[in-house]
């Protein structure tokens, strides 16, 4: 018996030991989430995740930054601290930034054009020669504003570009600082509900759509239908079309497995619900990505949490 005893000793140790060659080390209990300003969408929605991951004994510094430009140069430098980051579609670059992966798309943002009610602009090369509010020069406003401006031959040689974003441009729209300006906001901010609604401003519509999402393949074509914003008021007073990238979540590659289900576990609760312009758990999805989709998405994706996580604690 004790031959037979000690042999099993030996094949469980065996075992552990053969078993230990593949499992992950544990998940480190804090970690950082690059953000935007902290009036923004992205440090709002972050503060969600810091409250549904504690539940799990995650900690989650939620670290303000200039957006989506600053969160990719953070996440590609491993001694910035930063683990994770929410990020603007279309502005990342798998070829020059190659150990980022995407988790998943969260939301559409749609892309904002407000200008002055007595200019006469149909469209984005009706703006040359104007000052143009494009966002701070991190931002992914300031990457998708000068990209669509710079493909209608609009420059800072042939325009004048104010780094003015958030909250200022309704001030200075008003006092007409600025004579155009780009936001890329959901429509629940209220700089956008207050625009929408000012007697004196308007919203540029995206007649040439189609095109645009041909040649930048990261938008989608969104629809803001006659009078959601106000029926009595008809605002808008026609269908609108607007252009809009996708907020994704991005890792470097190095990021533990386990903390992807949490996160999208907590994308789930925070973003699975119908809205202006998405559907009923549409969101968080595999698709709008610019980065591959980490493999641990993969399979979240297509099966769930993993079996264990459905029944016992973190």
């Amino acid at each position: 018996y004790l031959a037979i005893f000690g042999l099993g000793i030996l094949l469980t140790a065996a075992g552990f030991l053969v078993a230990y060659q593949f499992v992950e080390p544990a998940p480190p209990r804090k970690i950082v989430i690059g953000t935007g300003d902290k009036s923004g969408a992205y440090y709002a929605f972050a503060q969600r995740y810091k409250e549904i991951l504690a539940r799990d004994g995650i900690t989650l510094e939620v670290r303000s930054t200039a957006g989506s430009g600053e969160n990719l140069k953070l996440l590609t430098n491993p001694e910035s601290g930063v683990d994770i980051a929410l990020v603007q579609g279309g502005i990342g670059d798998p070829a020059s930034q190659p150990g980022l992966h995407s988790l998943a798309s969260l939301y559409f943002e749609p892309l904002w054009v407000f200008f002055h009610r007595d200019l006469k602009i149909k469209r984005l090369p009706d703006l040359r020669g104007r000052k143009i509010a494009v966002g701070p020069e991190a931002s992914g406003t300031n990457a998708i504003a000068t990209r669509l401006l710079r493909a209608n031959g609009i420059t800072p040689d042939t325009a004048t570009f104010l780094a003015i974003g958030g909250e200022k441009v309704q001030s200075s729209l008003v006092s007409r600082e600025v004579e155009a300006a780009f936001l890329v906001l959901s429509p629940q901010a209220a700089v956008i509900q207050n625009l929408l609604l000012h007697e004196k401003i308007r919203v540029l519509g995206f007649e040439r759509g189609e095109a645009y999402q041909r040649a930048n393949r990261f938008l989608s074509i969104l629809k803001l239908p006659e009078g959601v914003m106000d029926f009595a008021r008809n605002i808008p007073e026609r269908d609108i079309f607007l252009l809009a990238p996708a907020a994704t979540l991005v890792v470097r590659d190095t990021f533990h497995p386990a903390l992807v289900d949490l996160f999208l576990d907590a994308a789930v609760e925070v973003h699975s619900g119908p809205g202006l312009f998405q559907d009923l758990n549409e969101f968080p999805s595999k698709r709008y990505l610019d980065f591959p989709l980490h493999k641990d998405a993969q399979r979240y994706f297509k099966s769930g949490p993993p079996f264990l996580k459905r029944y016992l604690p973190f």
